[in-house]
């Protein structure tokens, strides 16, 4: 019979083949290795397609619109961790969006950004929902995504409540092949903030080690 990963574990620990450096019982050694287990258990973030409006040389700016800008507001909140689960400090995010009216600053660095994470791997973007296009008619925003040791991600995120999926992304993510995966479609919270109300994501972001 062919013993489960679990199986394994516990019985290379009873043989004393599995030792901790620190003093464990039996149980707890095996409760460290599955807590270990579940870490690094995680799934890289799905690549996406670059597109054709990348463009280098980004500012490392968190507020990408000015106000009296048009469009609804939109937060972008996440962090940046790898498959094993640890945090990844010292990321560079590049991300880059078509404004209100689906048409993307090829002059400037309007709704541009390249951010590099701190020691949280955390990262915040104030600006608007992006407006839609014909070639591309599902709102999103572009992410590249870098860090010493790991493989560099090509990514975008979507939104739940976009008119493109007809309320039901489940059933429509792959509608006309735009979004290539479900995980990538994020679920959109109104905020009511003082002044004006703003929508706001969570886009946290794995990648693979190399």
């Amino acid at each position: 019979m062919k013993l489960t990963r679990r199986e394994i574990v516990e019985n290379c620990i009873g043989r004393g083949l599995l030792l901790s450096a620190l003093p464990l019982t039996q149980a707890g050694l095996l409760s460290a290795w599955q807590e270990g287990e579940t870490k690094g258990n995680r799934a890289p973030t799905p690549r996406d397609v670059l597109g054709p409006f990348f463009k280098k040389g980004a500012p490392n700016q968190r507020v990408l619109h000015t106000p009296g800008t048009p469009g609804f507001p939109l937060r972008v909140v996440g962090k940046v961790m790898n498959t094993r689960g640890d945090r990844v400090p010292g990321a560079r995010i590049e991300l880059w969006q078509a404004d209100h009216a689906g048409i993307y600053d090829l002059e400037g660095f309007r709704y541009r950004a390249a951010i590099l994470t701190g020691e949280s791997s955390d990262y915040a973007v104030e600006t608007i929902l992006p407006g839609h296009y014909d070639d591309r008619p599902a709102q999103h925003i572009h992410y590249l995504i870098s860090a010493p040791g790991h493989r560099t991600l090509i990514t975008q995120a979507y939104f739940a409540t976009d008119p493109f999926f007809e309320g039901n992304p489940d059933k429509n993510y792959g509608k006309r092949g735009i979004v290539k995966s479900r995980e990538l479609i994020r679920t959109v919270t109104l905020v009511e903030a003082p002044g004006t109300p703003r929508a706001s994501i969570n886009f946290d972001i794995c990648l693979e080690k190399v």
